[in-house]
C-alpha cells in the first residue's frame, strides 16, 4: 500500500463505478422488485444437472430437482468450521529483498493478486446446478461474470440485497440451514503461475473475505472449507498448482452457513468474495507468524521492543528498526529454532498516539525473503479505574463504521476507504469501532498512518435469536456445542490485527447477550495478547470484560455512574446519539459530562454513514434505496439510514454537529479583550496552530482576518487566554466574535491552513424593541396590546397597532375569530382552532417510540 498521496485533502463525493457495467441490468431487476434467482447466467448449465455422486433425490413441487447428500454438509454442521486451512497468522506480505519490503508496495511483493473478472453462475441452493463445475475442462464460455472482489446482489444477480436488522431472514433452526433457500454462487477464474515464482516455495491461497462460508478447489482438486465471513482463511497449494501453466480456481461460496447465525449484523444481506484474493510464495524457510510488543518504563520515557517470531524450521533471522526517516535506531540477529525473540531497548523512542501517528519500519530479513512492520510504541492500561494511553488518559470521540459502498456494497475500495478516514480525521473524529466485525486489514494500515484509535470488535452478532426466544442467550452463546465457533472468531481476529499500534481495545462482538462463549473468547485473546483491554457491551456487570460499556445510556446515567465512587472500572459508549434523521442530538451535553468525569472514556457514535444501495425508479431515476426497495420482505425499511454521512459518503448536517462538539480547541467565553479556550487534545499542545479572529456584524463580515497569538505549551485539558488587539468598541450591530484554529503545517490528512476548530463568542446584544421602533419615522410611544372581555366565555385581543383583533374561548382554549381593521365585517378564520404544541415525528422519534408521550399527552391532538 502506498503511502497518504499529496491529494488527499480532496473529500468530494466521487462515485465508484467499477461495477457500472452491471447497473442497468441491476437496476431492471430492482424495478421487477423479482423474489426469483433472474440473475443467474442465461444459457449455463441448467438446475437440474447433477452428478451421480449423491443418493437421496427430493422433488419439491414447483421447484427444481435438487439432489442432497448422505451427510450434512460443511456449511450446515457445526462440527465443521474449517477444513483443511492454515492456522491463523498476522497480514503480511513478503518480498524477496529488503530494498522492496521498504517500498510497501504489494506489486512487488511474492504474490500474485487473483482479484478481476471471474466467470460466475447462481443457482437457489448448493444442490442445483453444475456439480462438476470445478474440474478444469468444464465449459464457462455461457456463464456471466462477475467483478471479485464483489458482492453478487449488487451485480444484478440472485434474489437482490436484502435489509433486515434484527430478524433472520429464513426459517430459524439453529445451526442447520434451509436446503432449499441457500442461494449459491459458483466463481471460476484461471491464472498462469511462472517457474521463478514458484520454485522451492510453499504456495498460500488466501482469501480476505468471503460472505458466508465456501469451498475451495484448485485444478479439481478439493482445497478445502471455511467460514466466518469476515475473517481470512488461507490454505496451502503447493501440491495442486500447475507450473508454467493455466491453473483453474473454482469456489463455491454459499449464501448462508451455520456461522451465519453470528452474522446478524445491522446491515444488507449480501453475498459473494468481497476482499482480495492472493495467491502467496513463501521460501523453503520463512515465518509462519510474528508478534510485536511494546512496553514503556515506569516513566512512560524509554521502551522495550519485543518481537516474537514463529518459523516454519530453523533458521537465521536478520532484524533492523529504522525510524520515520530510515535511519538505523537497532538491529539484531538470531538463529532460530521455530519460536524465539528479539528483545531491544529503544532510548526514548516517539510515542504513536491518535494525535501523534509516529512509525517505525521493523524489516525482519529471512534466507530468501524479507517483511516489514511498522511499529508504533505506546502502551494500553488502566490507572485507578480511568483509560490510559502512555500514562494518559484518552477519551474517544468515535463512530462506528460499517463497511459500505453504495454500488458495490460491503466490497469497498481503496480509495473510497480512505476517503472515509479522511473525512473523520477533518471532522475532528479519532476511533473507529469496526462495528461488528474486523474490517478491511487495509483500514488498519491507514489508521496507524493518519492517527486512529480502533477498538477491533470480532465477527459476532446473533440478536435475532431474541426474537424467536424469551432466553436468546441459550441458543448460542451459553450453548457449549458453539463454543468452538465463538472462540474461532474472537482468535481470527487478534490474529490478524495484533501488530497494529491503533489497535487499543479487543471487542468480543455486538449484541450477542451473554453467555459462557464470551468468558472462552476472552480467555484465547489473554492467551495471545495481553496488552489490551476487553470490551464487549452485552456483559452488562463486566465479569469478564476489562471495561464496563453501554449503548444509548442518558447524559444523567452515565454521569451517575461515573460518580460512584466505589469504580474499579471505566465506562465507554459504544453506542450512542443515534444519528438517524435529524439526529444526532444532545451532543455537546454528552461531551461535556465525558471531559467532565475521569471515568468516562467518551463514545462510539451510531453511525458513520447510512447504508444506502444506489438503483433507479421507474422513470430511470438514480435514488439510494433502503429496505423494501428491492422487493425484500421481510426488512426493516430505513432503518439502514442512521449515519452522520449521506449513502454517498458526504457528511450530514449531522456530522457538522458532532465535529464542532467534538473540536479540540474549545472557545469558552471573552472577558474585556481577552478570550478563555480549552485544550482538547489528550497529548500535544496548541503549538501546531495558528489562530485568527474577525468581526461578523449583523451577518456580514467585518475587517478582515487578524492574527491572534496563542501561547507556547498548552498542555492538554487546561485553559488558555488569548489576547484580541484592536478589538472594536461601542458596535452598533448584532455583532460576534469570530475565532478559528488552523494549522500552522501539512499533515499526512490536511494542508496548511485547514480548520480544526472555530468559536463564536457575541460581543453585543441585538438592539431591542423598543429601540428599533424609536427609530421609525412616526415612533410608537409603548406601543401595548388592547386586551377586553366582551362576555364571560370570550377575550378580545386587539394588536398595538390596531390592525387586527382576535377573539379567544377562555372555556376551550380556542381561537375564535381574527378580523383586521380594514376589513372589520370579514373574519379571516371559517372555524374556531387550538394552538397546536405538536411537530411531525422524526425517525429517531419512532425508533424510540417517544411519539407515544406526546399521544399521552394529548398534544397530537
Amino acid at each position: 500500500m502506498s503511502d497518504i498521496s499529496d491529494d488527499y485533502v480532496n473529500i468530494s463525493p466521487t462515485a465508484d463505478l467499477h461495477l457500472s457495467v452491471y447497473m442497468e441490468k441491476l437496476a431492471h431487476r430492482r424495478r421487477l422488485g423479482s423474489s426469483s434467482s433472474e440473475g443467474s447466467s442465461s444459457g449455463g448449465p441448467s438446475e437440474e444437472e447433477s452428478n451421480n455422486n449423491t443418493t437421496t433425490t427430493t422433488v419439491v413441487s414447483g421447484s427444481p430437482t435438487h439432489v442432497y447428500p448422505e451427510h450434512t454438509p460443511d456449511w450446515s454442521n457445526l462440527k465443521v468450521l474449517h477444513r483443511n486451512t492454515l492456522p491463523p497468522r498476522s497480514y503480511f506480505f513478503l518480498y524477496n529483498n529488503e530494498e522492496d519490503a521498504l517500498t510497501r508496495d504489494i506489486t512487488k511483493s511474492k504474490s500474485k493478486l487473483l482479484s478481476g473478472k471471474w466467470k460466475f453462475h447462481l443457482t437457489t441452493s448448493p444442490f442445483a446446478g453444475p456439480r462438476d463445475f470445478y474440474k478444469p475442462d468444464f465449459d464457462t464460455s455461457e456463464w456471466g461474470d462477475i467483478v471479485v472482489p464483489g458482492m453478487w446482489q449488487c451485480q444484478g444477480y440472485g434474489k437482490g440485497p436484502q435489509y433486515t436488522n434484527l430478524n433472520f431472514p429464513w426459517p430459524v433452526d439453529a445451526p442447520n440451514i434451509p436446503y432449499d433457500d441457500n442461494e449459491c454462487g459458483r466463481h471460476v477464474t484461471t491464472f498462469h503461475v511462472d517457474k521463478d515464482f514458484a520454485e522451492d516455495n510453499q504456495l498460500r491461497l488466501r482469501f480476505e473475505g468471503v460472505d458466508s462460508g465456501f469451498t475451495v478447489w484448485v485444478n479439481g482438486h478439493e482445497v478445502g472449507y471455511s467460514q466466518g465471513a469476515r475473517n481470512p482463511s488461507e490454505w496451502d497449494v503447493t501440491d495442486f498448482i500447475k507450473v508454467d501453466a493455466e491453473n483453474t480456481l473454482a469456489v463455491e461460496v454459499y449464501q448462508r452457513c451455520d456461522g451465519t447465525y453470528l452474522e446478524d449484523q445491522d446491515q444488507w444481506w449480501l453475498s459473494g468474495i468481497f476482499r482480495d484474493v492472493y495467491l502467496h510464495a513463501f521460501p523453503k524457510f520463512h515465518p509462519e507468524d510474528y508478534h510485536v510488543h511494546t512496553f514503556l518504563d515506569k516513566d512512560y520515557k524509554d521502551a522495550t521492543l519485543r518481537v516474537d517470531i514463529t518459523m516454519n524450521r530453523g533458521a537465521y533471522v536478520d532484524m533492523k528498526l529504522l525510524d520515520a526517516d530510515g535511519k538505523l535506531i537497532a538491529k539484531g540477529m538470531e538463529i532460530f529454532d521455530r519460536t524465539n525473540r528479539f528483545e531491544v531497548r529503544v532510548k526514548n523512542p516517539h510515542k504513536w498516539t491518535a494525535e501523534t501517528p509516529y512509525l517505525y519500519t521493523l524489516v525482519l530479513n529471512f534466507q530468501k525473503c524479507s517483511l516489514v512492520q511498522r511499529v508504533g510504541f505506546r502502551q494500553t492500561e488502566l490507572i485507578k479505574g480511568v483509560f490510559c494511553i502512555n500514562g494518559e488518559p484518552v477519551k474517544f470521540r468515535g463512530v462506528n463504521r460499517h463497511e459500505h459502498h453504495p454500488d458495490s456494497g460491503r466490497a469497498v475500495p481503496y480509495d473510497f476507504l480512505k476517503r472515509d478516514l479522511l473525512i473523520m480525521k477533518h471532522f475532528n473524529v479519532n476511533g473507529i469501532r469496526t462495528s461488528h466485525y474486523i474490517n478491511d486489514p487495509r483500514l488498519y494500515d491507514l489508521a496507524d498512518e493518519l492517527g486512529i484509535w480502533i477498538l477491533d470488535e470480532a465477527d459476532l452478532e446473533c440478536h435475532g435469536f431474541g426474537v424467536v426466544g424469551i432466553d436468546g442467550h441459550k441458543f448460542a452463546s451459553d450453548n457449549p456445542e458453539w463454543r468452538e465457533a465463538y472462540e474461532d472468531r474472537a482468535r481470527q481476529m487478534v490474529m490478524r490485527d495484533k501488530n497494529h499500534a491503533s489497535v487499543v481495545l479487543w471487542s468480543l462482538g455486538n449484541e450477542s447477550f451473554y453467555g459462557q462463549n464470551h468468558q472462552h473468547m476472552y480467555d484465547v485473546i489473554k492467551s495471545i495478547d495481553q496488552s489490551r483491554l476487553v470490551h464487549y457491551e452485552g456483559d452488562g456487570s463486566a465479569q469478564t470484560a476489562d471495561i464496563y460499556s453501554r449503548m444509548y445510556a442518558s447524559v444523567d446515567d452515565i454521569v451517575y455512574q461515573a460518580s460512584e465512587k466505589d469504580w474499579r472500572k471505566p465506562l465507554v459508549l459504544c453506542e450512542y446519539i443515534h444519528a438517524m434523521g435529524n439526529g444526532p442530538g444532545g451532543v455537546k451535553e454528552y461531551i461535556d459530562a465525558f471531559y467532565e468525569h475521569p471515568r468516562l472514556m467518551g463514545g462510539f457514535v451510531w453511525e458513520w454513514a447510512n447504508h444506502g444501495l444506489r438503483t433507479k425508479n421507474e422513470d430511470g431515476e438514480e435514488y439510494m434505496g433502503y429496505g423494501g426497495d428491492f422487493g425484500d420482505d421481510p426488512n426493516d425499511k430505513n432503518f439502514v439510514f442512521d449515519g452522520l454521512c449521506f449513502a454517498n459518503h458526504t457528511p450530514t448536517p449531522g456530522l457538522r454537529e458532532y465535529g464542532k462538539a467534538i473540536e479540540p480547541v474549545q472557545t469558552l467565553g471573552i472577558k474585556g479583550n481577552e478570550v478563555t479556550i480549552i485544550n482538547r487534545y489528550d497529548f500535544v499542545d496548541l503549538d501546531h496552530l495558528t489562530a485568527t479572529w474577525h468581526i461578523v456584524g449583523d451577518g456580514l463580515v467585518i475587517g478582515s482576518d487578524q492574527e491572534v497569538e496563542i501561547p507556547k505549551g498548552v498542555k492538554p485539558h487546561t485553559k488558555a487566554h488569548l489576547k484580541i488587539k484592536g478589538l472594536p468598541k461601542d458596535l452598533t450591530a448584532e455583532a460576534y466574535l469570530h475565532v478559528d484554529f488552523i494549522l500552522t503545517e501539512d499533515t499526512n490528512w490536511a494542508k496548511a491552513g485547514h480548520r480544526v476548530a472555530f468559536g463564536q463568542l457575541p460581543l453585543s446584544k441585538p438592539p431591542s424593541m423598543a429601540r428599533i421602533l424609536s427609530t421609525l419615522f412616526q415612533p410608537f410611544v409603548d406601543p401595548v396590546p388592547t386586551i377586553r372581555q366582551t362576555d364571560p366565555s370570550t377575550l378580545s385581543i386587539t394588536s398595538s397597532t390596531g390592525q387586527s383583533t382576535w377573539g379567544l374561548d377562555l372555556t376551550l382554549g380556542t381561537l375564535t375569530s381574527w378580523k383586521k381593521a380594514a376589513r372589520p365585517h370579514l373574519d379571516l378564520l371559517t372555524e374556531p382552532f387550538v394552538m397546536d404544541f405538536y411537530r411531525a415525528l422524526t425517525d429517531n422519534d419512532r425508533g424510540g417510540r417517544f411519539g407515544q408521550n406526546w399521544a399521552d399527552r394529548r398534544l397530537d391532538q
